[in-house]
């Protein structure tokens, strides 16, 4: 069996399977959801786009993985993946939330009590607990895509003045 923790290459293989699972995910949204095709199609790209950048711009710059990043950068970045609680929070919660969406599909859950409020489905008080953190997550990919866009910008500069 192959060790592949630690390498560049385990880090693909984790971003690869990260995203190819959550975009499957997508399309099934899609498909019992189409009138909300369009915002699953923007996730989807948002999601692949900003991993795939930022990870290519930390092997460019040199990384030992795309979780090392610089500590005097973005500090929500840093909190992001230096903290392994918000990152599990973080991916764990945009999952829920997706997972949420696709059960609510078929059936609403066991219900729970909350009180004066009434009861509500299991499933549905899960969607509606992840959903800020679905939107939270949304906006760091966003942060991904603009910092390793100016990351990539650095590295063109850099390259240029060389041969210069």
């Amino acid at each position: 069996m192959f060790d592949f923790s630690g390498t560049k290459f385990g880090a693909m293989l984790d971003m690869l399977t990260d995203r190819c699972a959550t975009m499957c995910l997508l399309v099934n949204l899609s498909l019992l959801y189409p009138s909300y095709t369009l915002l699953f199609q923007l996730s989807m790209s948002l999601d692949i786009a900003s991993h795939w950048l930022h990870l290519h711009s930390s092997i460019l710059k040199g990384s030992d993985s795309h979780k090392t990043i610089d500590l005097s950068g973005n500090p929500v970045l840093r909190l992001y993946y230096t903290s392994r609680p918000v990152l599990f929070l973080m991916c764990a919660g945009n999952e829920l939330f997706y997972c949420m969406l696709y059960l609510l599909y078929f059936t609403e859950g066991p219900a729970v009590a909350l009180g004066p409020l009434g009861a509500v489905g299991i499933f549905r008080l899960i969607f509606w607990v992840s959903c800020p953190i679905s939107l939270v997550k949304s906006g760091i990919s966003l942060l991904h895509l603009v910092t390793a866009s100016c990351n990539m910008a650095a590295l063109d500069c850099a390259e240029r003045a060389k041969k210069k």
